[in-house]
């Protein structure tokens, strides 16, 4: 087994289990992007920097390495669309029909905006934990902070998400 500074082991991410991750992954990637159409292209995205070379992973938590480049590939992208002019997406039609079905679309679309709304440490946090399932352990690694932290930017972020949506 290739082993990595300081004598950690090692294994290679593999390429063939990365669906498994998807729906989690698309999840988070909805909260911080707020769009199914930006979060389709940020999660392709992520698959494509993973897939790009060989991944040496210290730890069996291939969910919370994604996660980091998710958020990684997140903050790139938004770097460079910051400096390009903004376009609006179009409702769906499925938003203008009558019906329980449009009405659960609608409030889906009202979370997802009210938590890409969120100032970065909360919007990610909550991506994390409630969207892409990530336990507070899991995300405090991901995210590269104490779990402590991870549970006090939750509730912050929860009470916001709440207080747009009253």
């Amino acid at each position: 087994m290739p082993r990595i500074a300081g004598d950690v082991p090692s294994r290679q991410l593999d390429p063939e289990r990365l669906g498994d991750h998807l729906d989690r992954l698309y999840r988070a990637a909805l909260g911080l992007c707020g769009s199914a159409a930006d979060a389709d292209d940020l999660v392709q995205e992520t698959f494509v920097q993973v897939l790009r070379k060989p991944r040496l992973l210290r730890s069996d938590d291939d969910l919370g390495y994604l996660m980091r480049v998710l958020r990684n590939t997140f903050h790139s992208r938004h770097r460079t669309e910051s400096r390009r002019p903004r376009t609006t997406e179009l409702e769906d039609e499925l938003a203008a029909a009558p019906g329980p079905a449009a009405d659960d679309v609608v409030a889906s679309r009202e979370v997802l905006a009210a938590v890409a709304a969120l100032p970065e440490p909360f919007r990610e946090t909550v991506a994390a934990v409630d969207l892409a399932g990530l336990s507070y352990g899991e995300a405090a690694r991901a995210l590269g902070c104490r779990q402590g932290t991870i549970m006090s930017r939750l509730y912050r972020g929860r009470e916001q998400v709440a207080e747009a949506l009253r």
